[in-house]
């Protein structure tokens, strides 16, 4: 169990470390045109974006470093709980756009394995120490 947790989170890890350097990094003029599902950041603010990269690239951090560090590794569950919020979110953003249900179902796979992550470290195989 606790190996699959550990891919899990990884999985999860570098999903929200795309992302967010995607969001982050990319101009959010060309992040809709130079990536599928990323219309939707036409009709955004710019530092709406911007914040939505940096709160992946911190999910992909809270996901494995306290656990490697052994530093509040209760971070790792908390941080798949935040991240089940952050899913639902674009669920409903990607819902609203056409072509936007595949990547809504996407999110909706990445919920379910922060589910498993939450309930994993929380109960299941939580860090000792």
């Amino acid at each position: 169990m606790n190996i699959a947790l550990w891919i899990a989170a990884g999985m999860l890890a570098a999903v929200a470390l795309a992302g967010g350097f995607t969001k982050s990094f990319l101009p959010v003029e060309k992040l809709g045109a130079a990536t599928h599902g990323g219309e939707w950041t036409g009709d955004a603010a710019p530092a709406f974006v911007r914040t939505l990269g940096v709160l992946e690239i911190l999910a992909a951090i809270g996901l494995v470093l306290p656990a490697l560090t052994g530093v509040a590794p209760v971070l790792v569950p908390v941080t798949a709980v935040c991240w089940v919020g952050l899913m639902i979110g674009a669920m409903i953003t990607h819902l609203r756009y056409a072509g936007g249900a595949r990547f809504a179902g996407l999110n909706l796979i990445y919920l379910v394995i922060a589910v498993f992550v939450a309930w994993g470290r929380f109960g299941i195989a939580p860090f000792a120490g």
